[in-house]
């Protein structure tokens, strides 16, 4: 019985992606403003308001140049069809983290998938911390 149920599982094939009832292929041919329809509201209100010249430089790259890596400092971009398959490296204030767009990240931001902030380590407690530390050895 077991093995009937693995074979079931085998022969399951991959769900093909949809975004909110478009096929990917759809998305990558519709125009700007027929994609702002399909986009959620925050991502809809940015692309009404229109792209900055930095965000508009940025998506002319990415359609016009076909390069491995694209980097960019424009955390509020939202991510567009035509950036999908694509490897952006987003400034998180200190470095370049490069995000392997995948078609579920399409209408959310740049700057969602790479963190600022960097979890805080702490060590062991120092000398004067506590009351019993006093009684640590130094050496």
């Amino acid at each position: 019985m077991a093995k009937k149920k693995r074979r079931r599982l085998s022969t399951r094939r991959k769900k093909e992606f949809k975004y909110r009832g478009h096929t990917l292929e759809e998305l990558q041919s519709m125009s700007l403003e027929q994609l702002k329809k399909v986009l959620p509201s925050r991502a809809r209100r940015s692309l009404k308001r229109g792209l900055n010249p930095e965000e508009r430089t940025f998506l002319e790259t990415i359609e016009k140049y076909d390069k491995d890596v694209y980097r960019t400092h424009r955390r509020e971009m939202v991510i567009l069809p035509q950036f999908v398959g694509k490897t952006i490296a987003v400034h998180d204030g200190k470095e370049f983290k490069e995000v392997r767009i995948e078609p579920e990240m399409i209408g959310h931001y740049l700057g969602e998938f790479v963190l600022t902030r960097k979890d805080v380590e702490h060590s062991g407690p120092g000398v004067g911390a506590t009351r019993s530390s006093k009684y640590i050895p130094l050496k």
